[in-house]
């Protein structure tokens, strides 16, 4: 497994690559051609826009004064503004992936020297939200990165250390009450897709338990997941078969692993002693087990996205039986 060192490393290695490059840029002229560094000079790296944010994040979270020159140069006010630009240019940009890592990334500048650099992406973020939320009538609820679950799910672990008002928290929690509060039975045996790295059952059931009161959750999780108390089969207790590690899709089940991971250990945590707990507290061990060591395999395809999962993964409240 990666120390911290290891982490920082790996972290500043990809960020400070702009090619290979998956770049979401809707070309609009033959000589609308920009090369990556210049649409996104502070994100610039790390294969794609979100991972290049959360690449940030992990440093950040890690050995930041061994790489502050790449902290540094990336995370200036000049770079941040370029970046906020864009955002506001492109509404539908990392919808809202991107947008709740850019909060995240933020909320761990807090107390730093680059902390005001990222309060133009904040603010572009807050806007674009706030607008967008409205008329978000349904959720998305596949694995992959529009996951809405996911994204305002970090979006309320890290928004007020972030600056985001305190009105625009409550309407993300409106939201999330408003599209699952009245679900029930889960399809789990529907999971995983094949190329998921989130599951929609546990996304979901993780954002509830951020706007729920513990008395609530509870019951809300029964409906949702009864075989969690039955001791039926649930799928998502399973750690997903990961059949080819270095295939770009089918490698995003190492990350489910591990999102899973630290979705089954917050779930644990907001229950009391009993069989849902002890199961999943038993699976978010499994699971961990089996992403861990994918973590740091030389291969960029895995390499610039997956150690910020085994981060969220570890730092998870892990609780054993009361």
């Amino acid at each position: 497994m990666l120390t911290p060192e290891g982490t920082a490393q790996l972290a500043a290695a990809n960020l400070t690559r702009e090619f290979p490059n998956f770049t979401a840029h809707l070309t609009t002229s033959p000589d609308d051609r920009p090369r990556p560094r210049d649409l996104h000079p502070a994100f610039y790296g790390a294969y794609d826009w979100h991972s290049a944010v959360h690449m940030h994040w992990l440093l950040l979270r890690t050995r930041p004064e061994a790489h502050a020159d790449v902290l540094d140069r990336h995370l200036t006010r000049e770079n941040l503004a370029v970046e906020a630009e864009y955002l506001l240019a492109h509404p539908g940009f990392e919808r809202p992936y991107g947008w709740a890592w850019t909060v995240a990334l933020a909320a761990e500048c807090r107390g730093t020297r680059w902390a005001g650099a990222l309060e133009p992406a904040v603010a572009a973020v807050e806007d674009l939200l706030t607008r967008w939320l409205p008329k978000a009538t349904y959720p998305v609820r596949h694995g992959i990165h529009t996951n809405s679950a996911f994204s305002l799910g970090l979006i309320l672990d890290t928004g007020e250390r972030a600056g985001l008002r305190a009105a625009t928290l409550e309407a993300v929690r409106d939201r999330l009450r408003g599209w699952f509060a009245d679900d029930h039975d889960a399809p789990a045996h529907w999971e995983p897709s094949g190329q998921d790295f989130l599951s929609p059952a546990l996304t979901e059931a993780d954002a509830m338990r951020r706007v729920l009161d513990a008395a609530e959750f509870e019951e809300w999780l029964d409906r949702f997941l009864p075989a969690l108390t039955t001791g039926a089969p649930c799928a998502v207790l399973d750690v997903p078969v990961v059949s080819d590690h270095a295939d770009p899709h089918i490698g995003h089940l190492l990350g489910l692993a591990l999102s899973r991971a630290a979705a089954l250990r917050h779930l644990a945590d907001a229950l009391p002693d009993g069989p849902a707990r002890t199961r999943l507290t038993d699976a978010a061990e499994a699971h961990l087990a089996a992403g861990l060591p994918a973590v740091e395999r030389g291969d960029f395809t895995t390499d610039h996205w997956l150690a910020t999962f085994a981060e969220l993964a570890l730092t998870a409240p892990c609780s054993g039986t009361q």
